[in-house]
């Protein structure tokens, strides 16, 4: 072929494998949904698919009208913040095909960050609230630290000041993950616990999901869908996207294992919804590193993740901050965990060939190691300042929570008038 041939190609690949990674992180909305459906009461199942529904829907749009704006847009304050242009960020005023499949495959990544949320304020926020809140993230809070880290990615004059400094997060273990984990801690906290929830005595009562069938399928489909998240991150279609697809089954294995043996010895049992949490912490520390670490790097930053999880999950209750499905400590906690890893395990000049798990001292580790932490700083600052201010706001305006009639009631009869198992109700009493 002629050589302007070959390019079309490969352009034309390039499309077609990031749409179709946009499609696998699509899936994870149904592995969302699904977690915490299974990890919450059936009366709130329905309220719950809901909001994994609606953060997706009403999420998209403000991330289009002003949300990429705001992230891809040119770089104004010394990198700061973005603009480019209501209703279609200046990556996409053309007819480019390539415009349009970024900003798709970006928008998956926006309604992510949205969704995280969900699991640490079910079962006692108020819709109507979950509904601003979600426009509220996609519209402006993602994308400004978004901006800070992958502005560049629409192009140069588009960088951010972390990005300046030589901050990397190749797939979103700040930009996503934390972003989404310090908004749920501080939805958690201004909500407070469920009633219930903890004792006089201040020690925690177990509120048990309702099914661990679908809350194994959802992470199950979570893990599916990271190989559109970390792979798909190359927005490319060549070679290294196998290296990252491997990297990322490792670490979310390594953390599966870590987090089953963890509870296993804390709690006497091999507990299931430990070691679940445990695979989606290894993907979550994975993420910003797949890229720069070996496979031997990878299954040690899995292993710590999956202790981290168990020992955050049990910190959480000690404070009595209630987060029903642990989205705190896998998306928060190992979100900055892998952020850190990789000023920690960085070795670009072995790229998955070497044999070398840590990169301290090879590739230049210690000089990511600041930046990083400068970067998950800043992120937390940020995310979860917004997240209170947004919060705050809601419980002022008396829209919060709902009444604790409603709580008690379960929210699928009392804000949505449905039961999400009435027709299995009706034919097991036939």
């Amino acid at each position: 072929m002629e050589p302007n041939s070959v390019e079309l190609v490969q352009n034309n690949l390039n499309v077609v494998w990031t749409l179709v990674a946009a499609i696998l992180v699509f899936l994870m909305q149904a592995g969302f949904a699904l977690v915490e459906t299974g990890f919450t009461r059936a009366k709130n199942a329905a309220n719950i698919m809901m909001k994994n529904l609606m953060d997706f829907a009403v999420g998209s749009l403000a991330f289009y009208v002003l949300g990429a704006a705001l992230m891809f847009g040119a770089s104004k304050a010394a990198g700061w913040l973005g603009w480019g242009g209501l209703g279609m960020p200046s990556l996409g005023a053309g007819e480019g095909v390539w415009d349009w499949t970024f900003l798709f495959f970006q928008t998956m990544f926006a309604a992510t960050a949205a969704t995280i949320v969900s699991g640490a304020v079910a079962e006692r926020i108020e819709f109507k609230s979950y509904l601003i809140y979600s426009a509220l993230v996609s519209a402006v809070v993602y994308p400004i630290s978004g901006h800070w880290m992958w502005g560049s990615l629409a192009g140069e004059t588009s960088q951010g000041w972390l990005e300046a400094l030589g901050f990397h997060d190749f797939a979103g273990s700040t930009v996503v993950h934390s972003v989404g984990g310090w908004i749920a801690l501080a939805g958690a906290m201004m909500l407070g616990p469920r009633i219930g929830k903890y004792r006089h005595d201040g020690k925690a009562n177990p509120i048990p999901g309702h099914s661990l069938v679908l809350g194994t399928l959802g992470v199950l489909l979570l893990w599916i869908g990271w190989f559109g998240f970390n792979p798909g991150s190359y927005t490319a279609g060549i070679g290294s996207i196998g290296r990252v697809a491997m990297t990322t089954n490792l670490a979310a294995c390594a953390g599966t294992i870590a987090a089953l043996v963890t509870a296993w010895i804390i709690m006497k049992k091999p507990d299931l919804t430990m070691a679940l949490n445990g695979s989606l912490a290894g993907l979550v520390a994975i993420t910003a590193p797949c890229d720069q670490v070996t496979c031997n790097a990878a299954i040690v930053i899995g292993l710590v993740a999956g202790v981290l999880v168990v020992l955050s999950v049990f910190a959480m209750d000690r404070v009595h901050i209630d987060d029903p499905v642990g989205a705190v400590s896998v998306h928060c906690v190992n979100g900055v965990w892998g952020t850190l890893a990789v000023g920690l395990f960085a070795a670009p000049e072995a790229l998955g060939y070497g044999n070398t798990m840590v990169g301290l001292f090879y590739g230049g580790g210690f000089k990511y190691l600041g930046v990083q932490a400068l970067g998950a700083g800043a992120t937390c600052v940020w995310a979860f300042g917004a997240g209170l201010a947004i919060f705050f706001a809601l419980k002022k305006l008396g829209i919060l929570r709902v009444s604790e009639k409603t709580e008690l009631k379960g929210l699928d009869v009392t804000e949505h008038g449905q039961d999400a198992y009435a027709s299995f109700q009706f034919f097991s009493n036939m």
